[in-house]
């Protein structure tokens, strides 16, 4: 599965964002330059961000943009869906409202899809993965340097573990 630089793009405004907060709202002139990315792309993508209600605007002199809630509070999946919309791993998947799976391919017939239980652990990886990372968790990383995956929490449950 691949997603698109919207979704990129945006995580990376996001976490400008988150470590800039408390402070002044970030023009995204600034943030542009410091992440190397296109102004007008950023204003297309905090568009986005605003209508889902993840940033907030402020305008004059000293306007920008900040985040609209701690980014302990924002999880990545809010921000990943607000950019590009449902996360479905094939185009006949389609994620109900209530979380279950709904396939195309079953509307056609009375059988099931053979392949549902796997796109059905794929969505459910991706979206757990996601919504088990927040924006805190992105800033604090980044401030680190990066320099390789975070060390698990071990006060948080690991799958599988026993």
């Amino acid at each position: 599965m691949l997603f698109s630089t919207r979704a990129e793009y945006g995580v990376r405004l996001m976490v400008e964002l988150g470590r800039h907060a408390g402070d002044q709202p970030v023009s995204l002139n600034a943030v542009a330059e410091n992440e190397r990315l296109p102004l007008s792309y950023l204003e297309h993508l905090v568009a986005k961000l605003r209508k889902a209600g993840l940033v907030e605007s402020q305008r004059g002199a000293r306007g920008g943009y900040r985040l609209a809630r701690p980014a302990d509070r924002i999880d990545m999946l809010e921000v990943v869906q607000a950019l590009e919309g449902a996360i479905t791993p094939m185009e006949c998947f389609h994620p109900e409202p209530e979380g279950k799976v709904s396939c195309s391919h079953e509307a056609d017939g009375d059988h099931a899809c053979a392949t549902k239980l796997l796109w059905t652990k794929v969505h459910g990886g991706v979206a757990k993965a996601l919504s088990g990372t927040t924006l805190a968790d992105l800033v604090e990383f980044a401030g680190a340097g990066g320099d390789g995956p975070p060390e698990p929490d071990p006060t948080k449950a690991v799958a599988g573990a026993a």
